[in-house]
């Protein structure tokens, strides 16, 4: 006992790379085939990722292209002070506003307002084909941190998926190994006590 060194938790994860006598060529062929599969995870949550970065940036654009601008004029005087809230709503407050579109129709409708603009203000309002108020599309390095975030994010976990989907083929394999070995003696032990 005194000759044996101390096994540690690296040489214990790469006893499969390692040079030694009780390694089979099977342990070599598993490290290589898990080395290859996290290698295709990795590649496939970096692609998914990039898809996904694409579909982003393609659903800004056809919204950039559906939402415009107007100029409307805010009919009455929006808050002086903004409710009390969340804070996630920019300090802005709900006021009425009016437009005229293109074809010269008259709309109104709520929207978000710096608190203190007197009524006759002109406002720059987004909104789509049908004349509906809509939240501006996101632009420049809004949507750029957006699409980014996004890939970054579905990258992980795709590969995460992939990863976990065959750790549990796997699991499932060898509890069904195990099964083979020990059902039969588990089922004469308790069929031969009944």
């Amino acid at each position: 006992m005194t000759g044996t060194p101390p096994t540690t938790v690296t040489g214990v994860r790469l006893w499969r790379w390692r040079r030694n006598p009780v390694r089979r060529h099977s342990d070599v062929v598993e490290a290589w085939l898990v080395l290859l599969i996290w290698a295709v995870a990795l590649l496939g949550g970096v692609l998914a990722g990039v898809a996904a970065a694409q579909a982003m940036d393609s659903a800004f654009a056809a919204r950039r292209d559906q939402a415009h601008s107007v100029s409307a004029v805010l009919t009455d005087e929006a808050a002086k002070t903004p409710p009390g809230g969340s804070g996630n709503d920019d300090s802005q407050v709900w006021a009425t506003v009016r437009w005229t579109d293109t074809d010269g129709s008259v709309h109104a409708g709520l929207a978000k307002i710096f608190p203190g603009a007197p009524a006759g203000s002109r406002v720059t309002v987004w909104t789509d084909r049908t004349g509906r108020i809509v939240s501006p599309p996101p632009r420049g390095a809004e949507a750029t941190l957006q699409v980014v975030l996004t890939g970054a994010l579905v990258a992980p976990l795709a590969g995460g998926r992939l990863i976990r989907e065959r750790l549990l083929r796997r699991r499932l394999a060898e509890w069904d190994q195990e099964w083979k070995r020990i059902g039969p003696e588990w089922r004469n032990r308790s069929g031969g006590k009944g």
